[in-house]
C-alpha cells in the first residue's frame, strides 16, 4: 500500500520500492479493495522479500516490520509502526490503509518542503 500511495501521490519527489522481511504469497484480495476505492490498481502486484531489492541503495528506508531489518544502507531509517492487515477484516484493512496514507502523505510533503528549502537557499548563495 506504501508503495502504491507514494507512487500515486510522490513521483515528482521519489522514486518508490516496497519489500518485506518475510512477505506473504500474494496480495488479499482485501487490500486489494481497499486500495481499489482509493482509485489504486494492484491486481498485478506481488509481495517481494528485501533480496529482491540487490544491492540498490536508498536515501531513506521505512520499516513497517515491526522487526529490526538487515538491511545496511547510508540512508535515514524511519521505523513506522503499522500493523499487517494480512489476515484482518476488511474493516481492519481500511484503517491500516488510510493510517499508511497518511504518513506516506506526511512523509511526502516533508520531501517537497526540504527540496524547496534547499532550492531556496541554491537560489540566495551567502543568506543563512
Amino acid at each position: 500500500m506504501a508503495e502504491a500511495f507514494a507512487r500515486v501521490h510522490g513521483s515528482d519527489i521519489l522514486i518508490p520500492a516496497s519489500a518485506g522481511v518475510s512477505p506473504g504469497h500474494d496480495v488479499p484480495l482485501d487490500t486489494v479493495r481497499v486500495m481499489r476505492e482509493k482509485h489504486i490498481d494492484l491486481r498485478d502486484h506481488f509481495p517481494k522479500a528485501i533480496r529482491h531489492l540487490g544491492r540498490a541503495e536508498f536515501d531513506i528506508v521505512v520499516n513497517m516490520s515491526g522487526l529490526s531489518i538487515d538491511y545496511e544502507t547510508s540512508g535515514k531509517v524511519l521505523e513506522w509502526r503499522v500493523d499487517d492487515p494480512y489476515t484482518a477484516s476488511y474493516a481492519r484493512h481500511c484503517e491500516v490503509r488510510d493510517d499508511i496514507e497518511r504518513r506516506v502523505m506526511e512523509l511526502i510533503l516533508q520531501l517537497r518542503q526540504e527540496s524547496r528549502d534547499a532550492r531556496n537557499k541554491l537560489q540566495r548563495p551567502g543568506v543563512t
